[in-house]
């Protein structure tokens, strides 16, 4: 049994068994508080004499291209170009209390939703790092700026997983790596985080801020936080499903003290705002047409809409209804328009005709109580066409299952939503225009002084009042969102 910064960890071969970890949670971060009297005197990484024989590996193993399995290689090279290619975690002169707390870190992934496997631990053995440290002599210079540069590596990606996800989307680990523009660096806060008194604190304050990610860390703690088990395993399905939300909300990007919230498997629109936070009932789409998860922002809304159908939409539902009925389009106020805008007659020899090639063809329904956008349409630029809007079928939110859109959002009380949107924007005196507008089936567009995020999310569980509570899995996610974050290829692997 070995100590190190105030853990215990069992070495066995190449396994490690974490069997306690204490976490304390300051703000809205979760961070580690560790302490070894063997170290406590150690005075940060700054070395008096740099070792220019690892530095000199470090340097030419990028010229080699040595390092050909890096997770985020142009990350740690800027790095290791910042400090002259010093060596960081490996210097025997220079105090490893940081070397220790950053394999600490990666032995217990495990509590951060993370998996063990993604942090090089076939090169990071304590082991070697034992002999690393205490036999330098025992250890040429070519492991050692292996050593080095695969933990700065390990400790980067680290980051990385813990800001923005380790399965982002929109932000994939190239698109990272190459650096983004106004966003967060791993490399560049690593070297900031290095001297600091709290190395641990520091590192895993680049996680999300939201009160949301935190409430399901904190949950995560009390679940791993002591763990009796093997680190390395695949948990149960209640941390499984916590890890893969907390994996959605670094997605989520969050960073605003106002904006809407909506989240697809409980069928909720949250508008938060600095001092209070307002739901609303949504209805999204079915499984056949799934609304999707993204980030915008809302900039104007419109009364009376015009709505204009998705080509899918059209040559799916609309037309096929058309043709078995005549009077479909007139009772509904659909109109049909060729490529250049042109109004068609709807007669059924036109509709035969539009059939053998609906795409030259687009449909449009005009405003009124039966518009299929309700009174109010709320606009937000996507690559998916979706909008959110009211709707003529209010008894739909009586429904406990509200998935069944055509992937856009339908909001209750829309008007509701719209007034407080004004009220946020210091525009109450907007207001009453909207009332009118709608009284009168005005078509009229509200434009925001300033646009509000909106972030459309698929968070499958939430902590309310301490309590997990588990939402449907609406699409059928979560499995494979599971698998991909603990590395399973067979599913079975996740039947408990």
């Amino acid at each position: 049994m070995e100590t190190h910064a105030g853990s215990i960890i069992q070495i066995s071969g190449s396994r490690k068994i974490c069997f306690l970890l204490v976490f304390f949670v300051t703000g809205f971060f979760v961070f580690c508080n560790l302490a070894s009297a063997k170290q406590a005197n150690g005075q940060g990484l700054t070395a008096d004499k740099p070792d220019t024989a690892i530095s000199v590996e470090i340097k030419s193993g990028f010229e080699r291209k040595s390092w050909s399995n890096l997770l985020y290689p142009t990350s740690v090279l800027r790095f290791y170009q910042r400090n002259g290619f010093q060596p960081v975690w490996v210097d025997a002169a220079k105090s490893p209390k940081q070397t220790w707390e950053a394999m600490l870190m990666l032995d217990c992934v495990l509590q951060f939703g993370l998996s063990h496997d993604d942090y090089h631990p076939k090169d990071l053995s304590y082991d070697l790092l034992h002999n690393i440290l205490e036999k330098p002599l025992t250890i040429n210079d070519v492991e050692k700026a292996k050593y080095d540069i695969m933990l700065t590596d390990a400790v980067i990606a680290f980051m990385n997983h813990l800001h923005y996800g380790k399965l982002n989307p929109e932000f994939t680990a190239d698109k990272i790596d190459k650096g983004i523009e106004g966003g967060f660096n791993a490399d560049a806060f690593l070297a900031t985080a290095l001297p600091q008194k709290d190395f641990m604190k520091s590192i895993i304050s680049v996680q999300p801020k939201v009160k949301a990610y935190a409430d399901l860390q904190y949950q995560m703690h009390l679940l791993e936080g002591v763990y009796q088990g093997d680190c390395y395993d695949i948990p149960d399905s209640t941390v499984r499903r916590i890890a893969a939300n907390m994996e959605r909300l670094r997605w989520a990007g969050i960073s605003d003290s106002a904006y809407i919230d909506i989240n697809i498997p409980s069928y909720t629109l949250k508008f938060h705002q600095p001092d209070t936070t307002y739901a609303f009932k949504v209805i999204v789409g079915k499984p056949s047409w799934p609304t999707p998860t993204l980030n915008s922002a809302v900039s104007y809304f419109t009364t009376a809409p015009e709505w204009r159908v998705p080509k899918k939409i059209f040559e799916t539902e609309i037309l096929p209804k058309a043709l078995k009925d005549h009077e479909y389009l007139e009772s509904n106020q659909i109109s049909l328009y060729e490529e250049k805008g042109n109004y068609i007659s709807p007669g059924m020899e036109t509709l035969e005709m539009i059939s053998n090639n609906p795409g030259k063809y687009t449909a449009r329904q005009s405003a009124g109580c039966d518009n299929s956008m309700g009174l109010i349409v709320f606009r937000f630029p996507n690559v998916y066409d979706i909008y959110l809007h009211d709707t003529p079928e209010q008894q739909l939110f009586n429904e406990q299952d509200r998935d069944f859109s055509h992937g856009c959002i339908r909001v209750e009380q829309a008007e509701k939503l719209a007034g407080l949107m004004l009220a946020l924007d210091g525009s109450e005196n907007l207001i009453t225009d909207v009332r009118r507008a709608i009284k009168h089936n005005k078509t009229q567009n509200f434009i925001l002084k300033k646009a509000i995020p909106i972030k459309v999310t698929y968070l499958t569980c939430e902590v309310q009042n301490g309590v997990i509570v588990v939402f449907k899995d609406v699409y059928g996610l979560d499995k494979r969102l599971e698998m991909a974050l603990y590395n399973v290829i067979d599913p079975l692997a996740l039947f408990n």
